[in-house]
């Protein structure tokens, strides 16, 4: 007796993304590569280690990839999430929020553990 079924290609499970980008930080990027240096080929989110808490957020224009960068193409461009700052991001949103008085990139990072009262760095 021979078996009939045929067996199927495995499954390719799509791999989420490290951080989860809202519309409103989408749109921020388009606005940012809309007037970036003409070299730039995206914009990078890092977690430098500074301020009284250790690491903190920042976002700035790039102009080659890296290895090992998490990449995340966007409406308006591409996104990169620095390599090793990767693990202390992983599950967070990024929002872009604006009001009278402010402007910036928000972060929801589940794996924060402590920040500084200001609220330019974080423990992890």
């Amino acid at each position: 007796m021979t078996d009939t079924k045929t067996k199927s290609a495995p499954k390719k499970r799509e791999i989420p993304a490290a951080i989860i980008l809202t519309p409103a930080a989408e749109q921020r990027i388009t606005d940012l590569m809309a007037k970036a240096p003409d070299d730039a080929i995206g914009v990078k989110l890092s977690t430098p280690r500074r301020g009284c808490s250790g690491l903190a957020y920042s976002v700035d224009y790039i102009t080659e990839e890296v290895p090992f960068d998490e990449k995340i193409v966007t409406p308006g461009g591409v996104f990169y999430v620095d390599g090793p700052s990767v693990l202390y991001l992983i599950g967070s949103t990024m929002d872009w929020q604006e009001d009278d008085f402010t402007a910036g990139f928000v972060f929801e990072n589940p794996n924060a553990k402590g920040a500084c009262g200001c609220g330019e760095s974080f423990t992890v």
